[in-house]
């Protein structure tokens, strides 16, 4: 008798011991699952990223939020497209281009990317810099304790150790989620304004849809991710895995996009605060509003900034690296790899150098490097589109059609929006603000 009322009293203990040991597995599965997309996808919404979406929701409200969806769509399939090239061959993006198209086109488009990434680094460590006095540290102190903390990572590190810092890095983006609650918006014409386009022609707009592009879906992002996957050694059986982090992080970055733009076309929009110097510019205008939404904003920013400055010159490294036909991996000691290091090294101590020089425009920086962003990426999409393609490279796993129509589609709007901009340029921005 008496064991019988042990067991029933152990009943809903061990019940609820088998349901923590499912829940376990089944977070194991999820974190083994998630990795490089999840990075690529939520990290890219970087110090400069975050300026163009706040600006675009302080200067058009909720009119943008349609380019959300179509954006993320975009995202998922140009990376999928990426990662499947580097599963099907085992190369990095920059390797394969520099064997299929040559040294020359690859020193061109490394050059490009240099140029790009080095704008997008300095916007990296001023999003630091300014975050880090909206809680009273002063940036001579913050950005040299960034870039040392940041290097040690990377140069102690090997490349799983590191992506599992970055994806705890990634939960903290859920401060933008917060933040667009608190600034208690309407909902409804948020909601509205996401599933119907309202397209204005003037230059403010359209240059807004290209940055907002060229922030969302960045040209390091294909060379970042696809370095990764082959890292990682990704067979062809566990693809699924990949995809499902890939999409993951198209989920991932639509919500933060969603969520900056709501906060700051609800408050900043709304009270006629159109004009933001940068990104901390948009939390320090929060204020007013909810000082809690604003500190959220501001140590989303400060995130942001750490995990972006050190991916993005790791791209940069892999990029060159993998085009000079030199060992770039994470997971080789200094002594194997010392090229990829000192270029990692140098680009830290240029970008957190040139920040902490006086007059230094860095709003400048912040916005061109997202429009240059959105400038390139037509010009690596058609690389990835030829060479994903490819039968003899890839074999069965080419794009199907309709990954064609959506990159392609991705790739002409970049270059027709660029070229309607360009021609504004030369005969004066209409309706510019």
């Amino acid at each position: 008798m008496a064991g019988a009322q042990v067991k029933t009293w152990l009943a809903p203990v061990l019940a609820q011991r088998r349901r923590l040991r499912r829940w376990r597995r089944q977070l194991v599965i999820i974190f083994a699952v998630i990795g490089p997309g999840l990075i690529t996808a939520t990290v890219n919404q970087d110090a400069g990223g975050i300026y163009t979406y706040s600006l675009a929701g302080a200067q058009f409200g909720y009119l943008l939020l349609w380019t959300v969806l179509p954006i993320a769509l975009a995202l998922y399939v140009t990376q999928e497209m990426s990662a499947r090239l580097g599963v099907a061959t085992g190369k990095g993006l920059s390797d394969l281009v520099r064997e299929e198209f040559g040294f020359r086109t690859t020193f061109f488009l490394m050059l490009a990317l240099l140029a790009t990434n080095l704008g997008n680094i300095l916007a990296e460590f001023a999003g630091v810099a300014a975050s880090a006095e909206l809680f009273g540290v002063s940036r001579y102190i913050a950005v040299p304790a960034a870039a040392v903390l940041l290097w040690l990572l990377v140069l102690q590190g090997s490349h799983r150790s590191v992506e599992k810092i970055f994806l705890v890095g990634c939960v903290f983006y859920l401060a933008y989620v917060f933040s667009a609650v608190l600034a208690k918006p309407d909902w409804l014409t948020a909601a509205y304004h996401t599933v119907r386009p309202t397209v204005e022609w003037n230059a403010s707009y359209l240059l807004l849809v290209v940055g907002l592009v060229g922030s969302t879906i960045a040209p390091w992002q294909f060379f970042y991710l696809q370095a990764g996957v082959v890292e990682r050694g990704v067979p062809r059986v566990r693809y699924w895995e990949t995809r499902a982090d890939l999409l993951a992080g198209s989920l991932s970055c639509a919500v933060i996009v969603f969520s900056i733009i709501v906060a700051c076309g609800a408050t900043l929009h709304q009270a006629g605060m159109v004009n933001l110097r940068d990104a901390a510019d948009a939390a320090h205008a929060l204020r007013p509003f909810t000082q809690y939404a604003s500190a959220l904003f501001a140590f989303g920013l400060l995130t942001a900034s750490l995990l972006a400055a050190s991916i993005v010159p790791l791209s940069t490294a892999y990029v060159i690296c993998e085009g000079l036909g030199v060992e770039a991996s994470l997971n080789r000691p200094f002594r194997e790899a010392p090229t990829f290091y000192s270029l990692y090294t140098a680009l830290i101590v240029v970008g957190a150098g040139l920040i902490l020089l006086p007059g230094t425009p860095l709003v400048r920086i912040m916005v061109l490097s997202q429009v240059v962003n959105g400038l390139l990426l037509p010009v690596v999409l058609v690389f990835l589109l030829v060479l994903v393609n490819r039968r003899d490279l890839v074999g069965e796993w080419r794009n199907s059609s309709g990954q064609n129509l959506v990159a392609g589609a991705t790739a002409g709007l970049m270059i027709a929006l660029a070229a309607i901009l360009a021609y504004w340029g030369l005969t004066g921005l209409p309706g510019a603000k």
